[in-house]
């Protein structure tokens, strides 16, 4: 199988930009903290050999920055561009080497290498994987080679309990699809809650 190849879609954590829904709840300065803590995990779960990993910018005018070496200099990265998320996603997956593409955002800070290692084993044997978030979601797409088609975001409704079944109802009948295990996006203060009473466990 061709090495696949990781996007991840990322946003800087700043105040005003990042997780405005849980600003409202815990305030602007934490919502930050918690962004930043978020995508740390994201990075960390990044690094691997079994696949080549590309950053997927927005706003497009942080293409740039490294954060700190949060965003290490060395590591690919490219502009979201325009348009609703799967118009990006479309776009990130036409512009991705030959192979099968993942796809992550930093919203999940119980990812861990494993599931990364364990998603691209899953679509060696061709068809798709999904981690689905526990608000109907996910935290992670893949596609293998023969799936990589931009209309399996067609008339996705984004950001809401339906955006996996949207997606998963786009993909071919044929399609072999795989579930990793699921876990918790980070949107309200009540999410926040949660994952640290699960972390805790």
């Amino acid at each position: 199988m061709t090495k696949p190849t990781l996007l991840i879609f990322a946003k800087p954590p700043r105040m005003g930009l990042s997780k405005t829904r849980l600003a409202k709840d815990v305030g602007r300065a934490e919502a930050r903290r918690i962004a930043r803590f978020a995508l740390a995990k994201t990075m960390q779960a990044a690094r691997g050999t079994g696949w080549e990993t590309r950053l997927c910018i927005t706003p497009d005018n942080a293409v740039g920055e490294t954060l700190g070496g949060l965003w290490p200099a060395s590591l690919e990265r490219t502009a979201q561009g325009r348009g609703n998320l799967g118009d990006r996603m479309g776009a990130a997956m036409e512009a991705a080497p030959h192979g099968p593409v993942l796809f992550i955002g930093t919203d999940a800070p119980g990812i861990r290498r494993r599931h990364i290692r364990e998603a691209v084993r899953l679509l060696s044997h061709n068809g798709a994987v999904f981690g689905p978030a526990d608000d109907g979601g996910f935290w992670l797409l893949g596609l293998s080679h023969s799936l990589r088609d931009r209309h399996i975001f067609d008339d996705v409704r984004w950001s809401g309990p339906h955006a996996m079944e949207d997606v998963w109802s786009n993909l071919p009948a044929r399609a072999h699809i795989s579930l990793l295990p699921r876990l918790l996006d980070i949107d309200t203060g009540k999410d926040w809650k949660v994952f640290n009473n699960q972390s805790s466990h």
